[in-house]
C-alpha cells in the first residue's frame, strides 16, 4: 500500500487535473491513499474573504463569486455534461459558504479561519474523484475529519495520534479493503465537537504522513513542479542541483529551517516506521525525484534556504536585569500563545532576538503583550540565510551589498539576519 500526496499546483486546473489521472492510471498499481490540497491559489482566495468578511472592510460576496467562478470553469472543462452530479454537489457546497457570509461571525478568527478556509479541499477532492470515476479510475472519496482527529488549537491542529490512528485503521481501512483508491483531503482535521481544524499551511504533506504510519504504507510520494528536492528555491538562486537521496536527519533539518519542498511536521511519523518518501515530478513523472529514508548518505553539497518579508525582534527587560530562565520562559509562552513560529534565535546578557514570518496580525498583538513586561525593539522587512555545509566564499558572496543584524554559526549551518543596505 502507498500514499500518493498531490498539492495545489498540482491541480491548478482542468489540465492538471487529467495530468494526475494519467499519473494514477500508470502508477497507482497498488492500494493507493490518495491525499489532495486546495487547486492552485485557492487557499490565498479564501483567505482574502475570511478577512473582508471578519473584519468587515470588503466585498466578500465578490470573492467568494470569484472562487466559485474560478471552481466552475474547471468543471465546464471537465465534465460537457451539465447534468453530472458534481455540479450539484459543488453548488451546495458554495451554498453553505453563503449560508456563513450572511451571519456575523460565530468564533473567534482562528476557528473561523479553519471553518471557511478548508472547504478549498473539500471543494478540490471532490472534483478530482467525480473526475476519475467518470474515466475509469474508480476511487471511493473520504472525509479527512472523520478520521484525523485534533484538538481545538485551530490553525495548527495537533493530532490526537491514538485515536487517528483507531478511525484510519477501522474507517479507512475497512474501505481500502473494498477499493483501490482512496481519494482524501490533506491539511484538515476535526475536533471531537466535528468542528473544522487546520494542520497548518502545507500541511498536506502531513497528512500524508500520518496515513502511512496509521496504515503501516510501503511508501509515500509528494508530487511537485520541480524534479525533487532541490539545494535552494529555484525562485531565489540559479543553477540549483536535485538531490538525490537524503537523510530523515539532514530531510528534517532542511524543512525546520525553511526549505519549503516538504512540510517541517512530515518526517517524523515516516522516520519512526522506516517508511521511505519520494519526492517527484508530476511534469516528468518518471523521472528518479529524491529519496529520503534511512540512509547513510548525508548531504554533501552546499543547502540555501532564503526567507524574506522577516520581522527581526528584540526583547530586553525593563529594568536592565539579565534575560535568564524565567524571562525566556514567558517570552516563549507568549510566542506559544500568538502560535507565532520562530526562525532564528539569539540571546545576550540583557536581549533575546528572534526571527520570524511577519504577519502582521499576529506580531503587532505579540509586540503589544510583550511590551506590558519588557522593552521591544524590532526591524521589519529583514531577510533570513540559511545555509547547510557552508563556506566563507558562499557567504561573501551572498551577503554582499547587506548588513547582517545578526548571525548565529554551528559546525554545518550558519542563519544571518540580513537588511539592504541603503
Amino acid at each position: 500500500m502507498q500514499v500518493f500526496k498531490f498539492g495545489g499546483a498540482s491541480v491548478k486546473d482542468a489540465g492538471a487535473v487529467k495530468n494526475v489521472s494519467e499519473i494514477l492510471k500508470k502508477q497507482a498499481k497498488n492500494k493507493t491513499v490518495v491525499v489532495i490540497s486546495a487547486m492552485g491559489k485557492t487557499t490565498n482566495s479564501f483567505e482574502q474573504l475570511l478577512n473582508e468578511y471578519f473584519y468587515k472592510n470588503g466585498n466578500p460576496d465578490h470573492v467568494l463569486q470569484q472562487i466559485k467562478d474560478f471552481h466552475f470553469n474547471i468543471l465546464r472543462e471537465l465534465f460537457p455534461d451539465k447534468n453530472h452530479h458534481i455540479y450539484t454537489e459543488i453548488e451546495n457546497t458554495f451554498v453553505e459558504i453563503n449560508w456563513i457570509l450572511e451571519e456575523s461571525p460565530a468564533f473567534v478568527y482562528n476557528q473561523q479561519y479553519d471553518q471557511i478556509v478548508s472547504v478549498g479541499e473539500i471543494l478540490s477532492t471532490k472534483i478530482v474523484s467525480a473526475f476519475l470515476n467518470q474515466n475509469g479510475i474508480k476511487n471511493k472519496w473520504m472525509d479527512a475529519r472523520d478520521f484525523i482527529k485534533t484538538d481545538n488549537s485551530y490553525r495548527e491542529g495537533k493530532v490526537n495520534y491514538e485515536l487517528s490512528e483507531s478511525l484510519v485503521k477501522t474507517e479507512l481501512l475497512a474501505e481500502l479493503n473494498l477499493n483501490e483508491i482512496i481519494l482524501t483531503q490533506g491539511f484538515i482535521g476535526g475536533t471531537s465537537e466535528n468542528y473544522t481544524t487546520t494542520l497548518g499551511r502545507e500541511g498536506s504533506d502531513y497528512t500524508a504522513a500520518l496515513l502511512a504510519f496509521f496504515l503501516d504504507a510501503e511508501n509515500v510520494t509528494i508530487w511537485k513542479d520541480v524534479p525533487g528536492v532541490l539545494n535552494a528555491d529555484p525562485k531565489w538562486f540559479k543553477n540549483t542541483k536535485k538531490i538525490d537521496e537524503l537523510t530523515y536527519h539532514d530531510a528534517i533539518e532542511l524543512t525546520y529551517y525553511g526549505a519549503s519542498v516538504i512540510h517541517p511536521k512530515t518526517i517524523k511519523p515516516l522516520q519512526n516506521k522506516n517508511i521511505p518518501l519520494f519526492v517527484k515530478s508530476f511534469v516528468e513523472p518518471n523521472s528518479e525525484g529524491t529519496k529520503i529514508g534511512n540512509t547513510s548518505r548525508r548531504l554533501a553539497i552546499p543547502g540555501y534556504i532564503f526567507k524574506i518579508d522577516q520581522i527581526l525582534i528584540s526583547i530586553q527587560p525593563k529594568d536592565f536585569s539579565f534575560i535568564a530562565e524565567d524571562n525566556l520562559s514567558d517570552i516563549f509562552e507568549l510566542f506559544s500563545k500568538h502560535s507565532v513560529k520562530i526562525h532564528a534565535m539569539q540571546n545576550s546578557a540583557i536581549s533575546f532576538s528572534v526571527c520570524t514570518d511577519n504577519a502582521t496580525s499576529k506580531i503587532e498583538i505579540l509586540i503589544t503583550e510583550l511590551q506590558k513586561q519588557f522593552k521591544v525593539l524590532f526591524n521589519e522587512g529583514v531577510e533570513l540565510l540559511t545555509i547547510r555545509n557552508y563556506d566563507q566564499k558562499t557567504i561573501l558572496k551572498l551577503t554582499e551589498n547587506k548588513t547582517i543584524l545578526v548571525e548565529q554559526r554551528s559546525r554545518n549551518t550558519i542563519q544571518m539576519v540580513m537588511s539592504n543596505n541603503l
